[in-house]
C-alpha cells in the first residue's frame, strides 16, 4: 500500500477572478495573505504554488512566510508573473532587448525570493512567448532566445530547479513551449541538469495529448519535476475540478505516475470562477484521494495481462472496478 500523497495548489485557487465579460470581478478582490487564509481552510492542503510579485503588490515575503506559518502550509513553488500586459509581445522572445532582460531580472529576482521561502522549483509559464499569426515572427529565433533564457536563468541558479509549464495557447495563438515533446526538445537543446517540465494536466488535454502519455515521456527522461490537475472539455483551458470531466483519463494519468514510480505532490490548479474556492478544493481532494486508493485496489496482473493482449475492454472493466469501488468508499471519508 502507497502512502497517502501530498496535496497542492496553486494559491490562485483562491483568488478572485475576471474574464473579458465580468471585468468587474466574480467576487470581491483578494490578496495572497487573503488566499492563504482560505487555502488553510481546505484542512488537506499542505504546499501552494505562489505568485510573484505577491498580488496586488507591497507585500514582503516574510508577511508571506508569517501566513504561512499560521496556517501550516509550505511554499513549494514561485511563479513569476513574466505574462502579464507589460510583456505583451513576449518575454523571453520580446523584440526589444530591454524588455526581454527586464523578463530575465525578473524570474531571477523571484527564484530569489523561491531560495528565502525554500521552495522545491520556479515555475515558468511564459505565456506570452510565441506568435499570432504567419510570417509574424522568425520561428528558429524564437526558439532560441526561448532556451538561451532558461539555460541563462538554470545556469544562473544551479541550486534550484526551474519547471516549465507548457500549454498549446492562450495568451499567444501559438506558444513556444506548446508541448510535451517540443518542451522536452527545448530542455534537450538548453544542456542543463536543473531544468524539467510541470506537466499541467488540462493543458495536455486541451493541447490534443493523452496526460498519461505525456507523464510517461516526461519521467522516462527523468523530466517531470510537477503536475498540476485540473479539468476541461478539451476545447479550452477551463481549469475545472479534478475528474469533472474526464474521469478516467485522470485515473490512468495517476496510474501513469504511480506505476512509474513517480512520487511528486499532488496539486491543483482550478479556477472555481462560481464556485466556493474552499469547496472547490476540497471536491478536488476527495476525487484525488479515491484514485490514491484505486489505484491500491487496481489488479495489477490482471490489468497487465489486459494491456499486453492490447483488450481495450478488459483493461477498461479492471480500472472501472477499481475506481468505482474507491469513488463509492470516498463519499464516507
Amino acid at each position: 500500500m502507497h502512502k497517502e500523497p501530498t496535496y497542492g495548489a496553486g494559491i490562485w485557487h483562491f483568488a478572485t477572478y475576471v474574464d473579458r465579460y465580468a471585468t468587474d470581478g466574480y467576487g470581491d478582490p483578494r490578496t495572497v495573505l487573503d488566499a492563504i487564509k482560505l487555502a488553510g481552510a481546505v484542512g488537506d492542503l499542505s504546499v501552494v504554488d505562489l505568485n510573484w510579485p505577491f498580488p496586488p503588490g507591497g507585500i514582503s515575503t516574510a508577511e508571506v512566510k508569517e501566513a504561512l506559518a499560521a496556517e501550516g502550509l509550505r511554499a513549494i513553488a514561485v511563479t513569476p508573473e513574466f505574462y502579464t500586459g507589460a510583456f505583451a509581445k513576449g518575454g523571453f522572445t520580446n523584440p526589444d532587448a530591454a524588455t526581454r532582460q527586464r523578463a530575465i531580472d525578473l524570474v531571477a529576482a523571484s527564484a530569489e525570493v523561491g531560495r528565502e521561502l525554500g521552495v522545491d522549483y520556479i515555475k515558468l509559464w511564459p505565456g506570452q512567448d510565441g506568435y499570432d499569426y504567419p510570417f509574424q515572427a522568425d520561428y528558429t529565433e524564437l526558439w532560441d532566445k526561448s532556451v538561451g533564457a532558461v539555460r541563462e536563468l538554470a545556469q544562473s541558479f544551479p541550486d534550484l530547479k526551474f519547471a516549465i509549464e507548457y500549454k498549446p495557447r492562450e495568451p499567444r495563438n501559438r506558444m513556444v513551449f506548446s508541448s510535451v515533446a517540443r518542451t522536452l526538445l527545448a530542455i534537450e537543446d538548453m544542456g542543463v541538469d536543473n531544468v524539467g517540465i510541470l506537466l499541467d494536466f488540462g493543458h495536455s488535454l486541451y493541447g490534443g495529448e493523452t496526460p498519461a502519455e505525456a507523464a510517461r515521456m516526461a519521467i522516462a527522461r527523468d523530466k517531470l519535476f510537477a503536475i498540476d490537475v485540473n479539468d476541461n472539455f478539451r476545447g479550452w483551458d477551463d481549469d475545472m475540478v479534478v475528474g469533472s470531466v474526464h474521469l478516467l483519463e485522470t485515473f490512468e494519468f495517476f496510474f501513469a505516475l504511480r506505476d512509474a514510480g513517480w512520487d511528486g505532490v499532488w496539486q491543483l490548479d482550478q479556477f472555481p470562477f462560481r464556485e466556493d474556492s474552499v469547496e472547490a478544493a476540497r471536491a478536488g481532494i476527495r476525487t484525488m484521494r479515491a484514485f490514491h486508493h484505486a489505484l491500491n485496489y487496481l489488479d495489477r496482473d490482471a490489468l497487465a495481462a489486459a494491456q499486453s493482449a492490447q483488450d481495450a475492454l478488459g483493461a477498461q472493466r479492471i480500472a472501472k472496478q477499481a475506481l468505482y469501488r474507491a469513488l463509492a468508499e470516498s463519499e464516507s471519508l
